[in-house]
């Protein structure tokens, strides 16, 4: 029989694979299911057709029946690119009561923990069964969990409650913002720059659409948020452009600029509304640009959407996690998660993580050793449950 490894060995490991959501998260993927595998635990994998170096994850242990806890995380990382690390992004080093390491908080911390429960639950056996579900591309806008989770329904029996691990202190978040992100491709026409009020600069035609986005910040910003808006930080819709490409030199109208524009949707929005008017918008400066060339344009095409996390009225998932936890504060967040997409499709959901979100994406990013053994302490109390 293969050794039981430690919550802190499994994280080392899964640090160890570089899948920064552009490269392929295979060797992690491969890694679990061989673990699961010497443990006698069957796992099944799901690979994307479009990305065939990408996959997901799943398992189920306990009686073959409907009714599991499903412990949801994802493998992808963000990059490490021109950030001042000063240890290896992809080692694990404890420091000052610190685990240090790409994804330690966001989320293979969590995924470690997770791994660990799911054996546990195996070896010990549990009258409720324990679902573990990986997915991939979570960092670029949650896109590989709704085929996972489609994948999972003919395969395993459903589950009932679904714990996402994103950090969140090991408090029980009921409800997060909605996010949609659209791909924005602005083409123009060159000239020399001397001339340029005979050209189409997409560079300059980007900016009225990103100063559109500040102009919306600012008019949200000064709204008085309902009650329920009123929960999350900041209360308001964001629209947000976090990178940007364009222009070949500095003397010629540009003749293409690329950006995603995204909106993080507070409750009592309609995302829908958010797309019409930025499309609205997108429309409006593009018909200006072809009455100076026709042959300019704007395409754009959606390139993500997250549903928001809904409270849930006596949901099941909440429940388990704050009869664990002893948590009884109410705590939303403003990030997006595959919460809302379990969600949506049939499943009760709710976040509870260990680490703080604050943490995540940044340079020597790194979660505490205490928030680790408190994520630790959790899974065996969520696994002495399922065997009661």
């Amino acid at each position: 029989m293969a050794s039981r490894l430690t919550p802190l060995e499994i994280m080392q490991k899964l640090v160890s694979f570089p899948t920064v959501s552009r490269d392929t998260n295979l060797p992690l993927v491969e890694w679990v299911q061989d673990y699961l595998s010497s443990h006698g635990i069957e796992s099944h994998r799901w690979v994307d057709p479009d990305q065939p170096h990408k996959a997901a994850v799943f398992a189920h242990v306990g009686p073959w029946e409907e009714g599991a806890v499903v412990l949801s995380g994802h493998t992808d990382v963000v990059p490490v690119d021109g950030q001042p690390w000063d240890t290896d992004p992809f080692t694990v080093v404890e420091r000052d009561g610190k685990y240090f390491g790409r994804g330690t908080c966001d989320m293979k911390g969590y995924d470690a923990l997770a791994i660990w429960a799911l054996v546990e639950a195996h070896e010990q056996g549990v009258k409720r069964p324990l679902q573990l579900a990986l997915s991939f591309d979570e960092e670029i806008g949650c896109t590989g969990a709704p085929p996972m989770i489609e994948a999972m329904q003919p395969v395993l029996p459903k589950g009932s409650a679904v714990i996402v691990g994103e950090p969140s202190m090991m408090k029980a978040v009921t409800g997060h913002k909605g996010g949609t992100g659209f791909a924005t491709h602005v083409v123009g026409f060159e000239v020399h720059s001397s001339l340029m009020h005979t050209g189409v600069s997409a560079i300059m035609q980007s900016a009225r659409l990103i100063d559109w986005a500040n102009q919306q910040n600012a008019e949200n910003m000064a709204k008085e948020p309902g009650e329920v808006q009123a929960m999350f930080t900041p209360p308001w819709t964001t629209c947000h452009v976090g990178m940007i490409e364009g222009g070949t030199a500095h003397n010629i109208t540009a003749k293409d600029c690329r950006f995603m524009m995204d909106f993080r949707v507070v409750p009592g929005e309609n995302p829908a509304g958010w797309e019409a008017a930025y499309l609205a918008k997108v429309r409006e400066i593009e018909a200006e640009m072809q009455a100076v060339h026709p042959e300019a344009r704007i395409d754009v095409s959606k390139h993500f959407d997250v549903p928001g996390l809904v409270p849930e009225q006596d949901g099941a998932a909440e429940a388990l996690v704050r009869s664990l936890t002893g948590d009884n504060g109410s705590h939303v967040v403003s990030y997006g998660t595959e919460a809302g997409q379990f969600q949506q499709a049939g499943y009760s959901a709710v976040i509870c993580g260990p680490g703080d979100i604050a943490q995540a994406h940044q340079p020597n990013e790194y979660i505490t050793v205490a928030q680790f053994n408190a994520g630790h302490s959790f899974m065996r109390g969520l696994v002495k449950k399922l065997r009661a």
